[in-house]
């Protein structure tokens, strides 16, 4: 065999080689661009073997004859020595292809029409462990993880339309939920405490292997536990107890509490949190029993709940009340969702039915991971189990269970040894004292303390016929399966059978004798019967049931009435493997991100069989294939720890073609061996993979062939008792390199000898640290059959052509359509990215497109395309084939079937929805919460709800698309568009008095400082011309006439601003903030108003100067110098849309004011020029009058031949669609001579000011929405646009919204265009930061976050002497207005600006007033609520009284006053290393900015240190003074006289 010489490059270095591999095209005359090679060294055939893909052939980059080079890092991994020989040889890309492959990112956010594209992209190309990808297109950088083929781990190989692509996410939301029962104060064989061994044990070895892998997660962790409380009715309890007490199925009352330890943190190092829960478990129980507690007062017992009793599923809830809301607040730095349960117990649920199903159907739709940790010791039957409350208390009544697929489940135990043994126990035995177990049943004790003579087996009777009996599988012609259904005896059950044998009654026992309980639907998933009627199951199914006739056992009820199944078979969760359940779509939701195994059945690696099992017969392994394929939808599943140790007794071949481990000996985890032929067919692939035979030979599940193990989250692997959550023998990495660059490394693991075998009972590690993001393919879908019987079809047809010239003509700004074949793609991709899957359903042979089925057509269309034309090509590179007329796309979402045909310039939409859908299933659940920085347990209250998905508009969303986001179809809510909410805050330099010198007190921001109104405005100008592209003509002077550079951090002090005209105004003239500066000495307040009002010198504005017009000059001189193309007021650059000669109003006006003399007013001006037809709004409508600000007009008379000249749109709403307009409104003074503003503070005028621009500006609409092209660096391949909703005002002092709305768009471009717009702010001299959609996160509102809350802090209104109320002097009806004004003013001296919001709509009209605020770092928000008439006022009902009472004092009593006070919430939005940043120097525990001022708030509004009282006297005394300076000005000066 002919070798080549092997030499190394780095790829980039001075002008090395670009490529992977370089060669000489001399001597491949054969290769070409896209081939696959193998290299390998010929001395060890059997060695790594390496496949790399010839990316260039050219004579310019080649090497030597008879040498090749491969980049160093390559080499290195893969152990290729330089200057070495090696045998290359092209294969065939279909015998090297892989099965799956995983691939890693990280602090990105990726969609998964993303990952869809990424896919695509991904198609025919070569990979190789750790190989960095980088998709330039779509700005996504990731790295190969871990790839399978044909059963085994390779190190490279080929992505084909077939390989299933698994996304893991390194920069997760994770919830770490920890289940504070009462077994965590328990001693486990060990002698550790349960929570000694989930913290100390499992979370320290959690957060190791995070650091290892470089996982940068977003993490929260809560304590939560069920408190039981031993009262028989609600009176025992007090009323402040009442208020979420809730009654379970036994009468018994509880409540559910929640510790919130650390929320949305991201850190390298976890050792402190450790720690801190440490802390928190000391004194956990002891506040949560003893919470109610008060003196003289006697409440009920109160005892924590055992794990089983918790609050399992509601804890699920809450974590998807959160997820599901994902599009809300978009981050573009994380992707994936986490929810983690760790719990002392066994993996056993009491649960209750209807919420069983809510959390099933959720869990599963919205694709979040949900793993479930137990530290307890793993029991000898199936879990997890879900054991449903089972109202019929009869001795008869057997006990339902469910098998849950959704949850993913691992055991942890430490790796301590026993000296004296080597047994690892797999239960733990209870203490044998029923008497003061409130939780063990009547039955259970009776049973347990009766005559045990009685329980003699008898040998007369069968017991084990019995039960072959009760568990037999249902018969062939049963209308219903049996997921989640599973049953097994209680406890009681043998008395009755004793009862029974007794009596020899058996024949006697039907039905009828025994009282049955109907129960609900068990299962939203149960599969429907041949007549398509929805089956209600019985759910009191006795033990009799089975032994009913089987004529009875096997009927078939056809009616129009739901089916009801007279009888069906227990399942015995100590051997779930009897029964086979139908499959839906939602067991094969997660199937795709499972490996296969070496038997060719899906796995979950961390399950792992302790005995090794029996030979399977040859006629046995096809039917365990029968049962194949199906899985779990669990995330993060379950794949296994990648570092493999092998030890010399069990060795493990460790060649193969590309670097394979054969797993064939390790692979026991299958639950069923190999038999001897099959263990030579794999031992086969050692020798080369080319000659082993494909991987077709093991048989494929296809829809028809549909049938899954009830137990697992595949499906596939069958249960038997000796199987455990375990990391098997553990293998080694297959290529050994540095991983820490891209967070990658190996996931390890450790083994511990028992007997021969190697056992270790262990945890899902790569599903907890790299977590999966739901896969974009499936493969189920429904036969003909059940579409006809069980699903309502229905469709529409899109024509995007014809749809897009009917839109041309009428539209006012032409945008480039989209194609047909994008309109497609998008249309896949919208439903991508609402949790659609693709499915990939196997052709037959017959089909002439079978080879093809999945082929890629360029960029966008991949796996789940089927497409008539079977034209292939031979390159493996992403080569765009010919252009194929048809291509078919389905779909699936739950029962939702989309199915989405493009023929020609015609797209159909076919969509099956099913006929009997669930009826939606409502839970109100009511809680206590206690968040960090919070002082108690807080009342909450949130909703459990199933999302109808069948309602869904998709007509509305495909019309979006083709109209390219026309004004005809807007975005609405329901669509769950994405959104990211910014406000535009101006720095401040006080911040950094406070973290840069250590300043106590932080009511500092409101200290006189120079105006710089001025300044801002022409900042906000130039960042607004910025976010609509525009240009001017002429640039634009200098602002200063000093050549010094601006200084981007504004400084308050005179000496370093450059400006030439200062005018000491408050900071932010005409805006509440600077009507609300008491603390000023009086004598600055006067020389400030001095000065406001003293003639100034003409300031320079930027423009020109050339001209001063007398006072006798006309509009028509003024209007000629504005339109001068050198010294006039400057137009922007020819734009789409705008017509020629544009300029804004705010140009205008300033140009105007240093023009103009003898007071003449420049908006009044602007305003006649418009009456006489001069000039005009842009959009070319003559009604809209002259707004200041970012407003656009048009020169009218210009000359309508000329080359640049361009019309008007002459339609307004399509021209404010276009762009951005925006209002000026507080700062008037710049374009004309307004009188300075009383410096009295405004809860202490005669007249107080208005309350926000809302009350007086032009436009009464508070937010606008305007296009956006997304895609403004022309980077994508996919046609990008969304929407930007702003503020229609902008005024100095409050904080400017901007929200950026899309569904057509790839979030790392949307993130790319909000990043320019952030640094772009920067230089502005603003800050752009990024707020939730609900800053506040009130308990009982429907978006909020469950486990996020305001804190109240009240105001003390009680500091004035002999107890005065406030406000005595002034009319009653003023005094809640005044009190509002006091509270801003406070707020106002913390660095407090408001915000203005949409009012929302309701129609309580008593409902208070809310003014809402932000802090100017952005980091905080504050909310005073306002009653109508007083600020004491009763609440007017109990629902607002719920709404409120968190504000308020936790009552729920009407009857009691409301405190006054604010209630504060963190910006959850801030980036974590910005959010840490703000530590002040020299504070003692590195204390954070936001601490110190949410403290030094609380002090100063309960009167520390009489802060309050002498900020109110100190008020008063400004008030007079300026009273007395006014009075003074106005008999001395008209001039200077004041309003």
């Amino acid at each position: 065999m002919k070798t080549y010489k092997l030499i190394t490059h780095t790829r980039g270095c001075n002008k090395s080689y670009d490529a992977d591999l370089v060669l000489n095209p001399q001597d491949h005359p054969t290769a070409k661009v896209g081939d696959v090679v193998e290299i390998y060294a010929p001395d060890d055939e059997n060695g790594t073997h390496l496949l790399l893909q010839i990316t260039e052939l050219n004579e310019q980059n080649k090497t030597g004859r008879n040498v090749i080079s491969i980049e160093s890092c390559i080499a290195v991994a893969f152990k290729m020595k330089p200057y070495t020989h090696v045998v290359m040889r092209i294969v065939n890309p279909a015998d090297v292809a892989l099965d799956s492959i995983e691939i890693t990112f990280k602090d990105q956010y990726m969609g998964r029409s993303e990952m869809w594209r990424l896919k695509t992209y991904l198609t025919n190309t070569c990979v190789y462990v750790n190989k960095k990808i980088d998709y330039n297109d779509m700005q996504i950088r990731c790295q190969v993880y871990e790839m399978w083929s044909q059963g085994e781990r390779v190190a490279s190989g080929v992505i084909t339309d077939d390989t299933k692509i698994v996304f893991r996410s390194s920069t997760s939301m994770v919830y770490l939920f920890l289940q504070m029962s009462s077994e965590m104060w328990d001693f486990d064989i060990h002698g550790d405490l349960y929570f000694e061994k989930a913290v100390n044990g499992f979370l320290t070895e959690l957060f190791q292997k995070w650091k290892k892998l470089g996982c940068n997660h977003e993490v929260t962790i809560v304590l939560f536990s069920r408190t039981f409380y031993a009262a028989k009715n609600l009176d025992e309890f007090p009323a402040h107890m009442r208020d979420c007490l809730q009654q379970d199925y036994k009468g018994r009352y509880y409540e559910d509490f929640y510790r919130v330890a650390i929320q949305n943190e991201r850190n390298d190092d976890w050792c402190t949190v450790l720690a801190q829960l440490r802390k928190l478990f000391t004194s956990y129980q002891a506040t949560v029993l003893r919470y109610h507690e008060r003196q003289n007062m006697r409440i009920p017992l109160a005892t924590n709940s055992t794990a089983t009793q918790g609050n399992f599923l509601e804890v699920l809830n809450i974590s998807l009340n959160t997820f599901e809301k994902h599009y809300l607040d978009r981050t573009f730095d994380r992707t994936g969702q986490l929810s983690v349960v760790i719990t002392p117990g066994v993996g056993v649920f009491s649960v209750d039915r209807e919420l069983t199903n809510i959390t099933k159907q959720r869990i599963i739709d919205n694709g979040v991971g949900s793993d479930l940790v137990c530290v307890g010791e793993q029991p000898l039957h199936a879990v997890p189990l879900l054991k449903f409350h089972n109202k019929d208390t009869t001795l008869t009544s057997a006990d339902d269970y469910s098998l849950p697929h959704w949850i993913n489940l691992s055991f942890y135990s430490t790796n301590k040894k026993i000296a004296y043994s080597n047994f690892i126990p797999r239960i733990k035995l209870p203490i044998l004292s029923f008497d003061d177990d409130p939780d063990v049943e009547e039955s259970e004790r009776n049973f347990l303390s009766c005559n045990q003579s009685e329980y003699i087996h008898n040998s007369l009777f069968d017991y084990d016929a019995y039960d072959e009996q009760i568990f037999q599988p249902l018969p062939a012609q049963s209308t219903c399966s049996l997921q989640r259904v599973v049953r097994a005896k209680k406890t009681s059950v043998p008395s009755f059978e004793t009862y029974a044998y007794r009596n020899n009654d058996w024949e006697n026992l039907t039905p009828t004798k025994i009282p049955s309980l109907r129960r609900k639907m068990s299962d939203p998933d149960i599969h429907h019967g041949t007549s398509g009627m929805l089956a209600t199951l019985s759910d009191a199914t006795n033990l009799s049931e089975s032994l009913a006739s089987e004529k009875n056992a096997r009927r078939t009820i056809v009616s129009i009435a739901p089916i009801v199944r007279p009888g069906r078979a227990l399942i015995n969760p100590f051997d779930p493997s009897h029964v086979t359940i139908k499959l839906t779509s939602n067991r094969r939701r997660w199937t795709h991100i499972f490996p296969k195994g070496p038997t060719g059945v899906l796995i979950q690696q961390h399950h792992y069989q302790a005995v090794p099992a029996k030979t399977v017969p040859a006629i046995n392994y096809s039917r365990h294939l029968q049962h194949s394929n199906s899985t779990n939808n669990n995330t993060n599943n379950n794949n296994e720890n990648n570092e493999f140790n092998s030890s010399a007794g069990d060795q493990f071949d460790q060649m193969s073609t590309h670097s394979m481990i054969s797993l064939t000996r390790s692979f026991t985890s299958q639950n069923f061996a190999i038999g001897d032929d099959k263990s030579d067919f794999f031992k086969k692939r050692h020798n080369s993979l080319l000659n082993a035979t494909p991987a077709a030979n093991v048989p494929n599940l296809t829809a028809t062939q549909a049938k899954s193990y009830l137990w697992g989250a595949t499906g596939e692997q069958e249960w038997t008792p000796a199987i455990t959550t375990g990391k098997h023998t553990t293998m080694k990495p297959i290529v050994e390199s540095d991983h820490n660059n891209f967070g990658s490394s190996p996931l390890e693991a450790t083994t511990e000898a028992v007997g021969k075998g190697k056992i270790i009972i262990g945890v899902d590690w790569k599903s907890l640290s790299i977590p999966a993001c739901l896969p974009i393919t499936t493969d189920y879908f429904p036969d003909k059959r059940s579409l006809h019987n069980d699903y309502v079809i229905s469709a529409y047809t899109l024509l995007p052509d014809d749809v897009n010239q009917d839109y041309a003509t009428s539209r006012a700004v032409y945008r480039k359509p989209l194609s047909t074949e994008e309109v497609c793609k998008e249309i896949v991709s919208q439903r991508l990215a609402q949790g659609f899957q693709l499915i990939v359903v196997e052709e037959k042979p017959t089909t002439a497109s079978s080879s093809n089925a999945c082929s890629a057509s360029g960029p966008g269309v991949g796996s789940g395309a089927t497409t008539t034309n079977n034209q292939s090509t031979s390159a493996v590179l992403p080569v765009k084939p010919p252009c194929e007329s048809n291509k078919e796309f389905l779909l699936s979402i739950g029962r939702i079937f989309h199915k989405i045909s493009f023929s020609g310039s015609v797209i159909t939409v076919t969509g099956y929805r099913p006929r009997h859908p669930y009826p939606p299933i409502n839970v109100d659940y009511r809680y206590r919460f206690h968040a960090p920085q919070h002082e108690t347990y807080e009342i909450s209250g949130v909703n459990f709800t199933t999302e109808k998905l069948e309602n869904f508009s998709w007509n509305h969303m495909d019309l979006y698309i083709c109209t390219r986001g026309d004004v005809d179809y807007p975005l609405m809510e329901s669509l769950k568009y994405w959104r990211f909410r910014m406000y535009l805050l101006p720095r401040d330099s006080m911040v950094n008095k406070i973290v840069s010198f250590g300043c106590q007190r932080c009511d500092i921001f409101t200290e006189a400082v120079v105006d710089n109104t001025r300044e801002q405005i022409e900042d906000f100008v130039r960042l607004i011309e910025t976010v609509s592209k525009l240009k001017r003509q002429n640039g634009r002077k200098a602002r200063h006439d000093t050549p010094t550079p601006r200084n981007t951090e504004k400084t308050h002090n005179l000496l370093n601003s450059p400006q030439q005209s200062i005018d000491v105004r408050p900071k932010l003239d005409a805006s509440r903030i600077s009507r609300i500066l008491p603390s000023q000495d009086a004598a600055t307040a006067a020389a400030a108003t001095a000065t406001a009002v003293a003639p100034r010198d003409d300031q320079d504005d930027g423009f020109p100067m050339d001209i001063k017009f007398s006072a006798s000059a006309t509009l028509a001189e003024m209007f000629e110098a504005m339109k001068h193309p050198v010294n006039g007021v400057g137009f922007f650059t020819q734009t789409q849309s705008l017509p020629s000669c544009t300029f804004i109003s705010y140009d205008a006006l300033i140009w105007l004011r240093s023009r103009v003399t003898n007071g003449r007013h420049p908006l009044e001006l602007l305003e006649a020029m418009r009456k006489e037809r001069m000039i005009c709004h842009a959009s070319g409508d003559w009604n809209q009058p002259v707004v200041p600000g970012f407003v656009f007009y048009y020169v009218v008379q210009q000359d309508k031949n000329a080359k640049d000249y361009a019309p008007p749109l002459n339609e307004y709403s399509a021209f404010v669609n276009e762009w951005l307009e925006i209002e000026l409104q507080g700062c008037g003074f710049l374009w004309h001579d307004e009188p300075a503003p009383t410096k009295v503070p405004n809860f202490l005028r005669d007249t107080p000011a208005p309350q926000s621009w809302t009350e007086y500006c032009m436009n009464k609409r508070v937010c606008r929405k305007s296009h956006l092209e997304i895609d403004v660096n022309q980077k994508s391949d996919r046609m990008e646009w969304g929407h930007v909703k702003h503020h229609t005002v902008m005024q100095p002092g409050f904080a400017f919204e901007l929200v950026v709305e899309w569904v057509t768009s790839s979030g790392p471009i949307v993130s790319d265009l909000i990043s320019g717009w952030m640094r772009k702010a920067n230089q502005c001299g603003f800050q752009l930061v990024s707020v939730p959609a609900d800053p506040m996160a009130e308990p009982f509102t429907e978006k909020s976050d469950p486990l996020r809350g305001p804190i109240f802090i009240p105001l003390c209104v009680t500091f004035l002497p002999d107890g005065a109320a406030l406000f005595d002097e002034f009319p009653e009806n003023s005094r809640s207005d005044r009190m509002l004004f006091l509270q801003e003013t406070i707020l106002a001296r913390f660095g407090f600006m408001p915000c203005v919001l949409e009012e929302k709509f309701t129609l309580n009209k008593d409902m208070p007033k809310e003014y809402q605020y932000v802090h100017c770092t952005g980091n905080m928000f504050a909310l005073i609520r306002c009653a109508s008439k007083n600020y004491q006022v009763e609440s007017p009902s109990r629902q607002e009284a719920n709404f409120t009472r968190c504000v308020y004092g936790h009552t729920n009593n009407t009857n009691v006053p409301k405190k006054v006070g604010f209630l504060w919430a963190w910006n959850h939005m801030i980036p974590n290393k910005k959010w840490k940043a703000l530590t002040i120097n020299n504070s003692a525990d590195g204390e954070l900015f936001q601490l110190r001022m949410l403290k030094d708030f609380r002090e100063f509004c309960s009167n520390s240190d009489q802060r309050l009282a002498k900020f109110w006297t100190d008020s008063q005394e400004l008030k007079r003074k300026c009273l007395k300076f006014e009075y003074n000005n106005n008999n001395n000066s008209d001039d200077a006289k004041i309003v």
